[in-house]
């Protein structure tokens, strides 16, 4: 694994698209499915990067609401290989004191798969003084989606008690500040209904990469990047006219 430069500004909080295992495996003349097997590992080496370089929270976005409409086939296997890479990984999530959180309309999935996810996040549980990342995993999630839930929730309350900060309670991510940096793979430039309120003012680097090529020094090399911005958060006091 590529060491972590020491010394860069290292975001609390990095969100990833993770996008391209198709186009993969049909530019390396392989199945569909080596695309996505191929992705899981590069998460799992995300995870790993993450904790080395002192992040404080990973989101990976790993199922859109989107993705519903893939065919049956595609979205089976897709299933089968989250619940595998579940069982698989929770022995190394806990050896890193990684603590899982599932985003996301999870009532969509099957029971069996729902329950498994909820059996990772309790045993990878772990306390606050002894923690070195929280790994969010958004599965049949959209942005809107998460708007839209929490917007429901504010309809017996006086407008002037609907606030930016109170909306912002109610999203599914409200335990975790919202990312500073959000990466996404696959030579596209757009966000995809991804974490739409929380990236308002995060950094966005778009890498020309698939997924299953983005290895630890391509994670490295975001970071590089993201330590070379000045981040304003709207801030327009340098602007001058011409």
């Amino acid at each position: 694994m590529t060491s972590v430069s020491p010394h860069i500004v290292i975001p609390n909080h990095v969100a990833i698209i993770m996008d391209g295992n198709n186009r993969w495996a049909s530019a390396n003349k392989l199945p569909g499915v080596a695309g996505h097997q191929r992705g899981v590992e590069r998460a799992r080496e995300a995870v790993e990067f993450a904790v080395e370089a002192g992040l404080k929270t990973l989101t990976l976005f790993a199922f859109s609401s989107e993705n519903w409409g893939r065919s049956n086939e595609e979205v089976n296997l897709l299933m089968k290989l989250l619940n595998k890479a579940l069982k698989e990984q929770i022995p190394n999530l806990q050896k890193n004191l990684v603590q899982l959180t599932f985003i996301g309309d999870l009532d969509r999935f099957e029971p069996a798969l729902v329950k498994q996810m909820r059996l990772s996040e309790k045993e990878t549980l772990c306390s606050e003084g002894n923690k070195n990342l929280d790994l969010v995993v958004a599965a049949s999630y959209g942005g809107r989606w998460d708007i839209l839930q929490a917007a429901k929730k504010l309809d017996r309350l006086s407008s002037e008690e609907i606030t930016e900060k109170k909306l912002s309670s109610l999203l599914s991510t409200s335990k975790f500040q919202d990312p500073d940096l959000c990466i996404r793979t696959g030579n596209e430039f757009r966000i995809s209904n991804f974490l739409l309120w929380q990236l308002a003012y995060s950094e966005l680097y778009f890498p020309d990469i698939l997924w299953p090529d983005f290895d630890s020094n391509q994670f490295q090399t975001a970071l590089n990047e993201y330590s070379r911005r000045s981040r304003r958060f709207g801030d327009t006091s340098n602007f001058q006219n011409n």
